[in-house]
């Protein structure tokens, strides 16, 4: 069975969703979706989000798919 393996995820439902960093980086450990980033046709479906880490505070943007891969993340905290 692969190291990395994907989940399903519902991109509306992932709005303050709590996530771990499998291989955390200076000290960002844990994470929290803070935006969904609408898309510029309103009929569209979400492509991105905001995580914000909670130690540093710092946030960044990405595809919400990018969350299903378990080898860079794991849901909620631990």
């Amino acid at each position: 069975m692969p190291e990395s393996t994907t989940r399903r995820l519902n991109p509306n439902k992932l709005l303050l969703s709590k996530w771990t960093a499998a291989t955390p980086k200076n000290k960002e450990k844990h994470f929290l979706v803070t935006q969904l980033i609408k898309p510029e046709l309103p009929d569209a479906p979400i492509e991105q989000i905001e995580l914000e880490a909670v130690y540093s505070r710092r946030s960044f943007i990405l595809s919400w798919r990018e969350l299903t891969d378990t080898g860079q993340w794991l849901q909620g905290w631990q």
